[in-house]
């Protein structure tokens, strides 16, 4: 099945990448969540549209990349949240919250999409994370949550 991507998937590719997937995985996975829409000649026109978005949130080119994983490798993020008297959150902590705490630090404006969280952030403590700021570079940010 040949499909058009919508969002970036892991492993697959970015927003506008044209991809030929297995019928069941195209039809099942990615339509339904909108990560990606069937290709015709008519969709084919709007690859251009759908890069040119890409490119307005994507950070520009590698050496700017390289300066914001400097900023955010400098940055100290606390998030100040719920939670009980053993250090359990009511809930977690989501990309979009870490998103923000990074902007209110004083850190650059990032796309929650590029934040990657490899274990549910369920308790008080310091967290690492990790942003996806441009195909080759990547940055890890602390996170201390704290009970509030």
């Amino acid at each position: 099945m040949k499909l058009i991507l919508t969002n970036e998937v892991s492993g697959l590719g970015t927003p506008g990448d044209v991809v030929e997937v297995k019928d069941g995985y195209g039809r099942n996975y990615l339509i339904p969540r909108g990560y990606a829409m069937r290709w015709t000649r008519g969709a084919e026109k709007q690859i251009e549209t759908i890069r040119k978005a890409r490119d307005a949130r994507e950070i520009r080119d590698l050496g700017t990349a390289k300066e914001v994983a400097g900023q955010l490798g400098a940055l100290r993020v606390r998030l100040t949240t719920r939670a009980g008297e053993s250090g359990r959150l009511f809930g977690s902590i989501t990309t979009g919250d870490i998103a923000e705490a990074v902007k209110a630090a004083g850190g650059p404006v990032l796309d929650r999409r590029r934040i990657e969280i490899v274990n549910a952030i369920k308790s008080v403590g310091s967290h690492r994370v990790t942003v996806k700021l441009h195909p080759e570079v990547s940055a890890s940010v602390d996170v201390e949550v704290v009970a509030g």
